[in-house]
């Protein structure tokens, strides 16, 4: 089964994160067909528009797939990162309008996805956050795209509690760009990609040219902090020891069922 699925409607690709066992966690496998795909797509002529959205009714994507990173160490964090680095630059380069479905749980690196895309369609029952801290690692990379949505309030608030807030909450602090009901969030957004995919393109690809330029410095210069800090997380056990009490307590779980 591919960890990435493309389907083309009309002139909009539909993108699917095809993990729903694992709530469409992103581990190696889904990150580099989901790099390999977003590239393809923006040199394909026919798409217009380009929709992410996750397998299932539980999540777009819940963040990281913890297994894999509970055997990172620290040695490989540098390489680990790079990629997670390259799969967000993936969707800022896209030059065709890009909308997050957001479907679901939308947390961790699954939320710097949907940052990283133009347009954030929600479901009204979906939760939304950067929950790092609660795993042993830095919000880093979270936190600086956060800024490019809101203020320092809400993103000292998100980063540092890692708590989840519902989409509503998520709207109204500008993290999310509309809301729809859990039925008909698909809908809504490609009908919002279908209204971005008949502007002019050459406008479009432009524009979005200028907004990365206004950001690429920036975002650079979060990922190689984040790839010291989370170096020095690990160092320290922290996020090792989280991760296994997460998987020991999920074993625990899934043995009682």
């Amino acid at each position: 089964m591919s960890d990435i699925l493309c389907e083309q409607r009309g002139d909009i690709a539909l993108v699917t994160l095809n993990r729903p066992d694992k709530l469409n966690a992103v581990n190696q496998a889904l990150r580099a067909s989901l790099i390999d795909t977003l590239a393809r797509l923006n040199r394909d002529s026919t798409v217009r528009a380009i929709l992410l959205t996750g397998a299932g009714a539980r999540a777009f994507c819940a963040g990281q797939d913890l297994e894999e990173a509970a055997h990172v160490d620290s040695a490989r964090i540098p390489e680990w990162l790079d990629a997670q680095r390259a799969m967000y630059q993936a969707v800022r380069d896209l030059d065709k309008p890009c909308i997050a479905a957001l479907n679901g749980v939308a947390a961790g690196a699954g939320f710097q996805i949907a940052l990283c895309a133009d347009w954030r369609v929600a479901a009204i029952d979906a939760r939304i956050g950067q929950p790092e801290v609660k795993a042993g690692l830095a919000s880093i990379v979270g936190s600086y795209l956060m800024t490019l949505h809101v203020g320092m309030t809400h993103n000292v608030q998100l980063s540092l509690s890692g708590d989840l807030i519902d989409a509503r909450r998520a709207y109204e602090i500008g993290l999310v760009t509309e809301l729809a009901e859990a039925a008909s969030v698909l809908d809504a957004a490609l009908e919002r990609a279908r209204q971005l995919a008949r502007l002019p393109a050459h406008a479009i690809r432009l524009s979005k040219q200028r907004l990365r330029a206004l950001t690429q410095a920036g975002f650079d210069a979060a990922c190689a902090a984040g790839i010291e800090a989370q170096t020095q997380c690990y160092a320290h056990g922290e996020p090792q020891a989280a991760m296994r009490a997460f998987l020991n307590g999920k074993a625990s779980t899934d043995s009682r069922a």
